[in-house]
């Protein structure tokens, strides 16, 4: 076959299958930037909805303040100065109470606070040389004693201060103390040298304790303890001598716990 048959071959061929080959790859590339840009849209769109979705979004509620709970006021509607307790760690009460001082002071508010007292009465010991010494006892254990006004900065500062749990009371609402109470607590009564009140003895038996008899008459005895005089540190024993019951008066020093 010669060249002029080849080209009268192709000559023959249709004009769009000649130009076949370049208009495909045309067509091709437009549908690829057609779907490119779809999908960029719809990419778009989904952005556009998450962010509207997030704005419309509530925003959390701000923290809920701590406040006093309602206390009773006086008669001309300011609040009033009263006794409280409080509920504090125990055998911590005394460096419980300091602190609270520090506290008060460091605040500035020492015309909401009066007195913070940790009750305590006198009381007389014993050491095993027979010595007598005169110490403190805690009136109530675990409890504190504080003059003051109630709102909610100073209940915030009580309520934070180290080693406080809560103030007694119903329902959480602080319980001024009954009248009777501070006087018996904190008021301490007013007595004349003469009329000096006896301090307590320390006796560490209680009435149905068994005990023995450590000197005396009576020594390695026993019997059970049948009432305690705190004022004078002695104690009444029930002790079996010749199959009777007689009830003895001894120091307390002078028994021992069985």
């Amino acid at each position: 076959m010669n060249s002029a048959d080849t080209t009268d071959d192709q000559g023959d061929l249709p004009e769009d299958t000649q130009a076949g080959a370049p208009a495909d790859s045309e067509q091709l590339a437009a549908d690829q930037l057609d779907s490119d840009t779809n999908e960029t849209s719809v990419d778009a769109s989904a952005t556009d909805q998450q962010s509207s979705e997030e704005a419309a979004a509530p925003a959390p509620p701000p923290a809920k303040k701590q406040v006093a709970p309602k206390v009773d006021k006086a008669d001309d509607g300011e609040a009033k100065m009263d006794w409280y307790i409080l509920k504090v760690a125990f055998n911590r009460e005394d460096s419980i109470a300091e602190a609270l001082r520090k506290r008060v002071k460091m605040e500035g508010m020492t015309e909401e606070f009066g007195e913070i007292v940790v009750p305590t009465e006198d009381v007389a010991t014993f050491t095993r040389d027979g010595k007598r010494r005169v110490t403190k006892r805690k009136l109530l254990p675990g409890y504190i004693m504080v003059n003051m006004i109630i709102n909610d900065d100073t209940w915030f500062l009580v309520r934070e201060t180290g080693g406080i749990s809560d103030f007694t009371g119903a329902a959480g609402k602080p319980m001024p103390m009954e009248p009777s109470d501070i006087e018996r607590f904190i008021n301490k009564p007013e007595v004349d040298d003469e009329d000096e009140t006896p301090i307590k003895t320390a006796i560490p038996f209680k009435v149905g304790d068994r005990v023995r008899v450590k000197e005396g008459n009576f020594e390695n005895q026993e019997g059970d303890v049948d009432s305690v005089d705190e004022a004078n540190g002695r104690i009444t024993v029930i002790i079996n001598i010749f199959g009777r019951s007689v009830p003895m008066e001894l120091d307390h020093w002078q028994v021992e716990a069985l």
